[in-house]
């Protein structure tokens, strides 16, 4: 089966159990300030799995599209890309292990058709110091499973991965039972580190099978969790079963919850029995047109090929959910991903339009399946057009400053690193890279100077690993209410003041302060400014009343509700109107709180600074006094 055909079956299988199919959502987090992308299946369900009503029910199903800019520098090799889809099924308080085990094993085997001999499974084996008991349900579970298949399903206790390592596998074990380390979930990560109140579970992964043979420089002996490549996770049940007490034992929640996570290409890989990611269609049919495009073979240049192929394709990602490249945040990160896919591409022998046709074959592969892609397709491909074009004008110049640099100095310093950055737009892990392929050092402590020229221009001290743009609300306290509220007026009245142009492109919400990123070809007047103030100021004194309520999604558009844009819609939607009862709202906007219950208990709204977020976007730092 084709990835799209594997995906839309694994949503019609849970369906058919009972699930609602929900809309995947943005690669942008818009309310979660701890992360720049969604970088997992989960992450957007959480308020659901701590309690929070789902308005699709308690069960439900979605493919969500993931980035974790951590796997850049890991592209390269068979398996890592930074850009993934998890399958995802939740039981929000329904059902539990003797439903959702059956329920993976089925689709893995009856849907997606992996020979069940492939199979391996791991288990939680407890912690007796804080009362934790061995997830022996799902073990026993499990071992049914097998056994009606007529397949020898031995239980084995290994512990940590390096236990796994000296201990490997007997003959006959499908079941292992791993420690906290690897077969627990909390937000936290393992119990010890988890606070009062947090709740979690343990977890049960299944792992494929690729009968490669063993790399002793992972382990002594090969077992499911080894890293040599043999195995591959392609599915986890987490069971969020308990929570932390404040003597820091654990007790049982009384509503237990479900969610797994598939990950979708992983599956692809092992339905086609071959342990390279890159040969999955949707990837493959990357690689087939840079094959095109350079004259190259895929066998002789599989890491350049690799990293094009990933970082295009997650761009393209990007650009759908209303990224755009940058010297901050996101953007930066999508600048990041396409600089290094530009310059593999040099390598390649490929000198133009290598983002535009790549990114083209992304869409058509995304077309069935993901609508919102083709929907844009002109915007996606001018924003990855106009970065690779701005790229290569200022490419060449920085080559030969980086070389000349090199000449004479015969050492690449943090100050030579920001310059190159700051004058030629070279992300200084490229010129770590260019370095290392001169043959020449890098001073040991280039990043403290170049951290501090950069701290000397404020306005672009941002990489991708300080200072990150933090999505949506820090906290929910009362100021943050007041300042979220007022993002909601201010808005409304950029609307009103410069056009119907005006769609968020991002916000942050601190108790100090908010910011806000929105479409808008220039720069805003001193009278523009002052005219948003005094609207949203209006507004704040005529202490109008904020009232939400749940519409169907199409209902919520035609009565002129706004929305950042690139989000993803269910069904229904939460609206929040700004008004008094009786008369028309000032403000109608999509959004899933918190705000204050009228608007006289803000204070005064003032504009700080207004100014370029990237092309054709703008930013505001604004504050309530």
């Amino acid at each position: 089966m084709t990835t799209n055909e594997i995906r839309d079956k694994y949503l019609e299988f849970m369906e058919s159990k009972g699930h609602a199919v929900i809309p995947r959502a943005n690669i942008v987090p818009s309310d979660d300030p701890t992360t720049l992308f969604t970088g997992s299946g989960m992450q957007p369900l959480v308020p659901y799995l701590l309690g929070q009503e789902h308005p699709a029910g308690d069960k439900l199903v979605d493919s969500q599209a993931c980035f974790r800019a951590e796997d850049i520098d890991e592209v390269g090799d068979n398996r890592h890309t930074t850009f993934f889809e998890m399958l995802g099924n939740w039981s929000l308080g329904s059902y539990f292990k003797n439903e959702q085990l059956p329920y993976a094993y089925e689709f893995f085997t009856k849907i997606a058709g992996l020979d069940p001999k492939n199979l391996y499974f791991t288990v939680f084996i407890g912690d007796e110091k804080l009362g934790i008991p061995k997830d022996t349900e799902s073990a026993e579970i499990l071992q049914k499973i097998l056994e009606k298949e007529g397949i020898e399903a031995k239980i084995a206790e290994v512990g940590s991965e390096e236990d796994g390592s000296k201990r490997g596998m007997k003959d006959g074990e499908r079941i292992f039972y791993y420690d906290a380390s690897k077969n627990w979930w909390s937000r936290s990560g393992v119990p010890q580190n988890m606070p009062a109140g947090e709740p979690g579970g343990p977890d049960s992964e299944v792992f494929y099978d690729f009968g490669s043979e063993h790399d002793k420089s992972f382990g002594e002996h090969c077992h499911p969790n080894c890293d040599c490549g043999r195995f591959l996770e392609i599915g986890n049940s987490v069971f969020m079963q308990y929570r932390k007490n404040e003597d820091r034992s654990f007790s049982e929640l009384p509503q237990k919850n479900v969610d797994f996570g598939g990950g979708l290409e992983r599956i692809a890989a092992a339905a086609n029995k071959d342990a390279d990611m890159f040969k999955i269609d949707v990837l493959w049919s990357c690689i087939e047109t840079l094959q095109e495009l350079s004259g190259k073979k895929y066998d002789d240049h599989k890491e350049e090929m690799r990293v094009v192929a990933d970082h295009l394709r997650a761009a393209v990602f990007m650009a759908v959910d209303g990224v755009t490249p940058s010297n901050t945040a996101q953007g930066y990160v999508m600048r990041r991903l396409l600089r290094r896919a530009i310059r593999q591409g040099l390598a390649l022998g490929v000198n133009s339009r290598l983002s535009e046709t790549v990114g083209e074959t992304v869409i058509n592969q995304y077309a069935g399946s993901m609508p919102e892609l083709k929907e844009n397709e002109l915007r996606i491909l001018e924003v990855l057009r106009a970065e690779e074009d701005n790229f290569r004008k200022t490419l060449d110049r920085g080559v030969r400053e980086l070389e000349r640099i090199a000449g004479k100095e015969h050492k690449l310093s943090g100050e030579h690193i920001f310059k190159l950055f700051d004058t030629y737009g070279f992300p200084p892990e490229l010129s770590i890279e260019d370095a290392k392929r001169l043959k020449f050092d890098v001073e040991e402590n280039w990043q403290k100077d170049f951290d501090q020229h950069m701290k000397e221009q404020r306005e672009r001290s941002r990489t991708a690993t300080a200072g990150m743009f933090k999505g949506g609300l820090a906290d929910q306290s009362e100021q943050t209410k007041k300042l979220h509220t007022a993002t909601h007026l201010m808005y409304e009245s950029l609307k009103r003041v410069l056009g119907d142009h005006v769609v968020q492109r991002g916000s942050n919400i601190t108790p100090d302060r908010l910011r806000f990123d929105f479409s808008h070809p220039q720069k805003m007047t001193g009278e523009e400014k002052k005219a948003v103030e005094d609207l949203v100021n209006e507004q704040i004194r005529a202490d109008l009343k904020v009232e939400w309520k749940e519409y169907p999604t199409d209902e919520a558009f035609k009565m002129g509700a706004s929305g950042a844009f690139g989000d993803k819609y269910g069904d229904t939607v939460k609206v929040y109107t700004v008004g008094n009862p009786g008369e028309k709202p000032f403000s109608i906007e999509i959004c899933g709180g918190p705000h204050v219950e009228h608007t006289g208990v803000i204070g005064t709204f003032k504009i700080k600074k207004e100014e370029s977020s990237s092309a054709g976007v703008r930013r505001i730092k604004a504050v309530i006094e």
